[in-house]
């Protein structure tokens, strides 16, 4: 029934369904632990022969209900809550790459992201090579190894707004018989849909616009459900080979297309334990219900502002996919055809001293290093974020050393641009 319905009913409905005389919303199930009869009950789930709820760090119905309605969205088999945006990815990785193993990763995604992968899985042996997204095939080809496990982007990325070339990357990756990962964070599921132009799996930082409010971190990881392990079976022994922590349970042959979640549960939640609270993943569910209404209008005022800022004489560049003429504006029309998202990139002519009088002369917007809720905000890398990177090591980054990062909120975009306006007047002076 899911796949008939439109994505905004999808955003509303999917996931939850109440019999009768039960509540109209997901509930709330604040509870660590589910009773059963018999002792055998019991023991036929931790076998994993048997689906249902004993302990909520590896799950919980609250959770599940909203994982499912995201899974929907994003036309997937099946997904899992985690407790921040960056135990997805960290999850999504390391379900399938262990020590020993290599990832190819697009060097321009978002600065967490890239030291968890260069750094921080680095430590558990796991090595990763950075690439410039927009090099010829060749040139990323030539960064494979055989222990390569995964390709890693980002559809839209954090903070320097680009948009991926996914049919490439999807293609590069399954010649090299790996799954392609996607962080889809900016577009959201109602915007882009990766799984659509070949990408396998894709996470997202809940805590921005499927949030949308600022209240609640969370993560998730969503699986299509549509790559091959057991073809790769050699790449891939944690889900093709008998897993002796759950009596030599192989996962592809018990779970088929949910093995990779299955897996992710049942394994990584139940060691590492990031799961998300069911108080959070129930503020992500009110949240998912208004997303569609939410990042059109979102969309709509950033390219509002993108078009005052690139006519502004005071402003050095504007960088907005949706914003005709610009260097993503072709890529985006094809992958984002409704819209990107609610950030853009601009910098003003003056360098980080301008920058700075300008962010500090701001009333309506305010500086934050969030992204991508109801509030509009504004953070600029160099003098925040990645102030111990030099402005060469920036480049390489690839974040302008000027960069200012603005995510445009749901205020009306003719108060923001006011506030633009006067602050650009008050730091140029």
């Amino acid at each position: 029934m899911a796949n008939k319905l439109h994505i905004d009913t999808l955003c509303v409905q999917a996931g939850y369904q109440p019999a009768k005389g039960e509540s109209r919303q997901i509930p709330i199930i604040q509870s660590t632990t589910f009773r059963y009869e018999t002792s055998d009950q019991m023991g036929r789930l931790f076998d994993l022969e048997d689906s249902g709820y004993f302990y909520t760090r590896l799950q919980n119905p609250t959770n599940d209900h909203v994982a499912a309605r995201i899974a929907a969205l994003e036309g997937g088999v099946g997904a899992m809550l985690t407790s921040s945006g960056q135990a997805a990815n960290f999850f999504a990785c390391v379900n399938i790459c262990e020590a020993g193993g290599h990832i190819v990763a697009a060097g321009n995604i978002y600065g967490g992201t890239f030291n968890l992968l260069g750094t921080s899985l680095r430590k558990l042996g796991i090595e990763v090579t950075f690439i410039d997204q927009n090099a010829q095939e060749e040139e990323i080809q030539a960064a494979f190894r055989p222990e390569t496990k995964l390709l890693f982007g980002e559809t839209v990325s954090n903070p320097g707004v680009e948009v991926l070339d996914i049919e490439k990357f999807a293609r590069i990756a399954h010649d090299n018989g790996v799954p392609l990962i996607l962080d889809n964070t900016f577009p959201t599921p109602v915007h882009c849909r990766p799984f659509e132009w070949g990408a396998d799996i894709v996470t997202h930082s809940t805590t921005k616009y499927m949030d949308g409010h600022g209240v609640a971190v969370g993560g998730v990881i969503v699986d299509s459900g549509n790559f091959d392990w057991e073809a790769h079976a050699d790449k891939y022994p944690g889900l093709t080979t008998p897993d002796p922590s759950y009596h030599g349970l192989t996962y592809t042959k018990k779970f088929g297309k949910l093995a990779y979640i299955v897996k992710a549960t049942s394994q990584l939640m139940r060691d590492y334990g990031s799961i998300q609270s069911p108080q959070n993943a129930f503020y992500l569910g009110l949240g998912l219900q208004t997303l569609h209404l939410r990042i059109d209008r979102h969309a709509k005022s950033a390219l509002k502002v993108a078009e005052f800022l690139n006519n502004h004489p005071a402003v050095s560049w504007v960088h907005y996919p949706d914003l005709p003429g610009d260097k993503e504006y072709e890529r985006a029309k094809k992958y984002l055809p409704n819209g990107s998202c609610g950030v853009l990139a601009f910098a003003l002519k003056g360098g980080r001293e301008v920058d700075n009088r300008f962010m500090d002369a701001l009333k309506l917007v305010t500086i934050e290093t969030h992204v991508a809720d109801c509030y509009t905000c504004i953070l600029h890398p160099a003098s925040h974020t990645h102030r111990q990177l030099t402005d060469e090591q920036l480049r390489e980054a690839g974040i302008a050393p000027d960069l200012m990062r603005l995510s445009i909120g749901l205020e009306d975009p003719d108060d923001i641009i006011r506030d633009l306006e006067r602050s650009i007047s008050e730091a140029v002076r």
